[in-house]
């Protein structure tokens, strides 16, 4: 049985996306789900979008296998709560697998389940995890992370992800497959996968050039020098290098490495694809030449990120 724990203020999607991965993997087996709602204080317990969710209280817990504690705006009270931190040391004590989605991590380490252990959270709140919880081996650049029976996840949808990788070892690979096809899901994410979008992290990613920097992620295998950037911009070769380093950041030859190398890692480690296809379709075009930006980038070559993915 799963146990999805939550409290006033949750981040509805922390909640109800793995607990659909999980329905639906239980379908997928020919078995009903078994999925229990719990809190501290039981009843209707108001999301942070206003959207209530029924939950029962924690003595109804005994049969759960795995408890995934969401995440939201109201996680420090339920961080504080001794209740909540009990129940949650307790199932962890049982040997029973305890993980969260985003933010929910504060539960996890406030239990102090965390200590010692590799983990991580929303990328929005590394700097004062990792000040407030130094004895983590905090990880900030995953999609999720497992450390023996405690699993945690980033931000929101990463949380399905995470569902995956648990339907996965209960399951095998074939029904994960079949639950990801049934979330229409590309692909499963890996949890080495990066939780940082190349688009996200320039200094204004939605501003005159983002349309244009969205179409270039589209049209990788496209020469894409300044001058194609800058004629389809409608500007001077000039002109547009000074205004998009000035607006984003970066160069406009850096920021099309950091697509391609963000499209190209995504790719190898979610995919059985040939690393020299994956090179030709990225715009690296040499296999050798994208095994340097991976290690410029991420101190690995593409073959050990697959390798950590796959072992992952």
């Amino acid at each position: 049985m799963i146990g999805i724990l939550i409290f006033p203020d949750f981040q509805l999607l922390d909640a109800a996306g793995p607990i659909s991965a999980f329905e639906i993997a239980a379908r997928c087996i020919g078995k009903p789900p078994l999925i229990r709602v719990l809190a501290a204080k039981p009843g209707l317990v108001r999301s942070s979008s206003g959207v209530e969710m029924m939950a029962r209280d924690f003595k109804s817990a005994n049969a759960i296998r795995t408890l995934v504690v969401a995440g939201g705006t109201g996680v420090a009270d339920a961080a504080r709560c001794e209740v909540t931190r009990a129940f949650v040391q307790r199932l962890a004590k049982r040997g029973m697998r305890v993980a969260s989605v985003c933010s929910g991590a504060y539960v996890l380490a406030e239990a102090g389940l965390l200590d010692g252990r590799r983990a991580t959270t929303h990328w929005g709140r590394t700097r004062e995890f990792v000040a407030r919880y130094p004895r983590i081996k905090f990880e900030p650049d995953r999609i999720f992370t497992r450390d023996g029976n405690v699993w945690t996840s980033a931000g929101i949808s990463a949380g399905i992800d995470l569902a995956l990788a648990m339907i996965t070892e209960d399951h095998g690979e074939e029904i994960a497959q079949q639950t990801a096809r049934q979330l229409v899901l590309y692909h499963r994410r890996s949890g080495g996968q990066s939780q940082f979008s190349s688009l996200l992290e320039l200094k204004t990613p939605n501003g005159r050039f983002g349309t244009l920097l969205s179409w270039a992620r589209e049209n990788l295998d496209a020469p894409l020098s300044v001058e194609d950037l800058a004629d389809r911009a409608g500007m001077s070769a000039r002109h547009f290098a000074r205004a998009f380093a000035a607006e984003t950041g970066t160069t406009p030859s850096k920021a099309v490495e950091r697509l391609r190398l963000e499209v190209a890692r995504e790719r190898v480690q979610s995919s059985r694809e040939a690393i020299e296809r994956v090179a030709e379709t990225t715009g690296f075009r040499d296999p050798e030449r994208m095994r340097r930006a991976f290690i410029r980038a991420f101190g690995q070559p593409p073959q050990a990120l697959r390798r950590a993915a796959r072992a992952g």
